[in-house]
């Protein structure tokens, strides 16, 4: 076919196009370390604008980091993968129960769970914290744009809970979640500055008493991607607790324990994975866990019994484990002690 100028002079053919016959073929079972065909969805928005909803495959979206994905629910950036093949895990040792422990103070069962905007299995992660049992939850990423209320009521009713602070809007996706009979004496959410281009953040906390332990503070948080803003928010974090009180800070905090926000935090409270092993050690990612960037810290006051991640909890299945969200939960049983006096 020949292109012609308005005048009609005509110039060089235009040269033949061949079909696109899709990428180069590879060899059986190969692919290209961190690629998977994907494509790219938006949706209409009010405003005639486009929203980026992330990369899609057939096996499911495409796990990135970053306001732009979708979600910032790992410090990694690749794909997510299925990893090799699991094996059965054996049974950890069996949990202390909750309730009255043998020096007057109370065991509570704290459970910290990134839930990724109930965008997966939500039955599968509903069954998953019923079998933990947990007196307490620590929600990170609970659902912030469409029905916050509801979407967190929905968790709270399947999983025996109660809604006890914090939220879609109030915290900015932090919520903290509690067995019915647990007295919440006082809330402190609070929302953190903003930096442009990041996801908002904020933490929940409530005080609590149950049943006859001294009041103590529990904090749920998820911590930016950004390494100065995190920092920062990590900084925060003690603030949340009263001089004098006892505490708990548990979250997804998007960094490796030997980070310089974990150490900070590492520094004044208790780690409670290194300072009572249980379960398994790391919380992302549930297909192929290497990371550990969930975790439980207690106020020196606070006698950390056990913490972990429930792998082989009666109740708690590894394909629930799968389903239910991109982390893994991280259980912990406490002793809060009795008042002073």
């Amino acid at each position: 076919m020949l292109r012609r100028r308005r005048g009609g002079e005509a110039l060089t053919p235009r040269p033949a196009v061949a079909a696109f016959s899709g990428p180069p073929a590879l060899p059986p079972g190969h692919r290209v370390p961190g690629t998977r065909p994907a494509v790219v969805v938006f949706l209409p928005r009010a405003d005639g604008r486009r929203a980026y909803r992330g990369r899609w495959t057939a096996r499911g979206p495409v796990r990135r980091t970053g306001p732009g994905a979708g979600g910032d629910d790992t410090v990694t950036d690749q794909p997510r993968s299925p990893g090799p093949p699991h094996p059965a895990r054996p049974a950890p040792p069996a949990l202390p129960p909750s309730g009255p422990g043998p020096d007057g103070g109370h065991r509570v069962r704290l459970l910290s769970y990134n839930i990724r905007s109930l965008r997966d299995d939500r039955r599968a992660l509903a069954r998953v914290v019923r079998a933990c049992e947990p007196d307490v939850v620590c929600v990170q990423e609970s659902p912030r744009y469409w029905r916050p209320g509801g979407q967190a009521a929905w968790l709270a009713r399947h999983t025996g809970t109660e809604i006890l602070s914090g939220g879609g809007r109030v915290a900015a996706g932090p919520l903290l979640l509690g067995r019915p009979g647990l007295d919440v004496l006082a809330v402190r959410d609070r929302l953190l500055p903003k930096t442009r281009g990041l996801h908002a953040r904020g933490f929940a906390t409530a005080v609590l008493r149950a049943g006859g332990s001294a009041p103590f503070s529990v904090t749920s948080c998820h911590l930016s991607l950004d390494p100065a803003e995190r920092y920062t928010q990590f900084e925060l974090l003690p603030g949340q607790i009263a001089p004098g009180e006892h505490g708990v800070i548990a979250g997804d905090f998007n960094e490796h324990p030997d980070g310089p926000g974990w150490q900070l935090l590492a520094g004044r409270f208790q780690d409670g994975h290194p300072t009572a092993p249980w379960g398994g050690t790391f919380t992302s990612v549930p297909d192929n866990p290497y990371q550990r960037i969930d975790a439980v810290f207690a106020t020196p006051g606070v006698r950390v019994l056990a913490c972990g991640v429930p792998h082989g909890l009666p109740g708690v299945g590894g394909a629930d484990l799968r389903a239910a969200t991109d982390h893994l939960p991280v259980l912990a049983v406490l002793e809060i002690p009795a008042p002073a006096g």
